[in-house]
């Protein structure tokens, strides 16, 4: 009699209709969001920057130790100088080959770090617009496009996000620039 009962009981809940239940679905998407929205630019700028001034500075040291190198292999230039400053140029060799593997780990480091203070930064603004747009259109969930295999387009809600990321943005760049650097949101 408990089986009969159990037998019933599911199957009455699997007849309910699920979808007269199911809250609204809003979809963004992220890469859109991190390429179009000044946020993700402006992220996206100094990250390239910051990336730029490592490669320049490894570029620095790599072509010193390449004129370290070319002087000594060069036999002639050696035989012209003496033992002391041949024990100095490798040395410095040495000095500038520790620096190189110690600038290409703290490059390295940066660049995860950078890449992750991108996305989290992004991710920030997109929760917020999309907290804005959810309570607009009254959606129980705004979910990342990546997230999931279909989406109906009509479910698409990145170039609001967008905008409402670049109206935050801009809010915030005025209230930085204003005497009192309060945010205006």
């Amino acid at each position: 009699m408990k089986k009969l009962s159990l037998l019933l009981f599911i199957s009455s809940i699997a007849s309910t209709p699920l979808l007269a239940s199911s809250p609204k679905v809003g979809v963004v998407n992220f890469n859109q969001c991190l390429t179009l929205s000044k946020l993700g630019k402006q992220e996206q700028n100094s990250f390239e920057e910051m990336r730029k001034q490592f490669a320049s500075l490894i570029e620095d040291t790599e072509k010193q130790i390449k004129e370290v190198v070319e002087k000594l292999q060069d036999r002639d230039y050696l035989d012209g100088v003496s033992p002391e400053t041949e024990q100095q140029m490798k040395n410095k060799y040495a000095e500038l080959s520790e620096d190189l593997n110690r600038q290409r780990q703290q490059y390295y480091q940066s660049l995860q770090q950078g890449q992750y203070a991108t996305v989290q930064a992004v991710i920030s603004g997109i929760q917020t617009a999309a907290e804005k747009i959810a309570s607009k259109n009254q959606f129980g969930i705004v979910i990342n496009k990546e997230a999931c295999f279909y989406a109906s387009e009509t479910l698409d809600v990145t170039s609001d996000v967008i905008q409402i990321m670049d109206k935050n943005f801009d809010a915030d760049v005025a209230a930085a620039n204003s005497p009192s650097g309060e945010s205006k949101r």
